[in-house]
């Protein structure tokens, strides 16, 4: 097959890498690649590093509105003549699904990442009913939000869902002991995540004279506002910012314990990428992180915005190494189980083909 990714997104994140992950994977397997990204994005970076055959685009929020800049994606698209075009963001949505349609595309796919509502709008509607044939979510959250504005926006049988695979092959796990325990956390510093939720709960622990040690990974837009707040709560030895993680599992191994503290996830690489890790994880009950935290087997699930619940949760963790290792090890069974990103391969190859 021919494949198109198509992520025109300037950051590195969770759709990113699963663009990144498969194209890769299906390149090994022998099919044609070609990943289209933004000129100066991590994305068409990362996939020149790995050899992969790669088209840049100046594609912005509004880019769908230039017929120029339609018309040479469409052009783009019919030399090549791809089976299948695999979108990201709304903004790829609204630049590319018209064109590859006009070109002949026979799957055009809108892979969707966010548990976001779709908004019922003219363009949308227009979109979904005459160029989208099929939509991919990472999670059932995702899937039900997609149709919570207009029930007849798609099609529900033609929306699937494949859960974010990680590869278990060649991950070792390290035991380390650590004289002052180590609670860890990645993702960007933006507001999703909420890590002006994660300091409050750090200052709860800390007036209680808990022994531990914060972790935030990541790097984003509030980074000096969260720094900010660390500091005005005096929190500078006990919260620390490490900046952007290149290797999660490298950090992971350095952390007993694992937080998200996210309003809403469309999957949450970072809490299967925990598991695999055998680390607890302590995280809010919202969006589609109870499709990967069983309470009370691998982790907390903590009511929405209760930060004095989540810090007791940790404070029984830290107490507990016993429940630690049992969390740590039932989440890797799970994530195995579910999240392998071998079998997930094999589905969408057989998902490609079948359509």
């Amino acid at each position: 097959m021919k494949i198109c990714f198509f992520n025109c997104a300037k950051v590195w994140g969770g759709g990113e890498k699963w663009h990144l992950d498969n194209a890769n994977a299906l390149a090994k397997k022998g099919h044609q690649i070609v990943v289209v990204s933004n000129i100066d994005s991590e994305l068409l970076k990362r996939a020149n590093n790995d050899n992969l055959r790669t088209k840049a685009f100046n594609i912005s929020n509004l880019s769908f509105l230039s017929p120029f800049k339609r018309h040479g994606i469409y052009r783009f698209f019919e030399a090549e003549k791809f089976d299948v075009l695999v979108m990201n963001f709304s903004k790829d949505l609204k630049t590319a699904a018209c064109a590859a349609k006009k070109a002949g595309i026979k799957r055009i796919i809108y892979r969707r990442g966010s548990d976001i509502p779709i908004k019922n709008s003219m363009l949308n509607r227009y979109l979904f009913g005459k160029c989208i044939t099929d939509i991919i979510a990472n999670s059932e959250a995702t899937k039900r939000s997609i149709l919570l504005n207009n029930n007849d926006l798609f099609p529900a049988e033609k929306i699937i869902v494949l859960y974010n695979g990680i590869s278990f092959n060649g991950f070792e796990n390290i035991k380390e002991e650590h004289n002052t325990p180590v609670i860890g956390t990645i993702g960007r510093l933006s507001y999703q995540k909420r890590h002006d939720l994660l300091v409050s709960i750090a200052k709860k622990l800390h007036d209680k004279n808990i022994d531990c040690h914060f972790i935030i990974g990541g790097d984003g837009e509030l980074k000096n506002k969260i720094r900010k707040q660390i500091a005005d709560n005096h929190l500078e030895n006990y919260v620390e910012m490490s900046g952007f993680v290149n290797n999660p599992h490298e950090f992971l191994q350095q952390t007993d314990i694992f937080i998200l503290t996210s309003e809403w996830e469309g999957f949450g690489y970072v809490l299967a990428e925990a598991m695999r890790a055998r680390k607890p994880i302590v995280a809010f009950n919202t969006s589609s992180i109870p499709e990967l935290i069983e309470d009370n087997k691998n982790g907390f699930l903590i009511p929405w915005n209760d930060t004095e619940a989540f810090a007791d949760a940790l404070i029984a963790l830290l107490k507990d190494k016993k429940k630690r290792e049992e969390m740590g090890d039932c989440g890797y069974n799970y994530a195995l189980q579910k999240f392998d990103f071998e079998k997930n391969q094999e589905f969408l190859i057989d998902y490609f083909l079948k359509g």
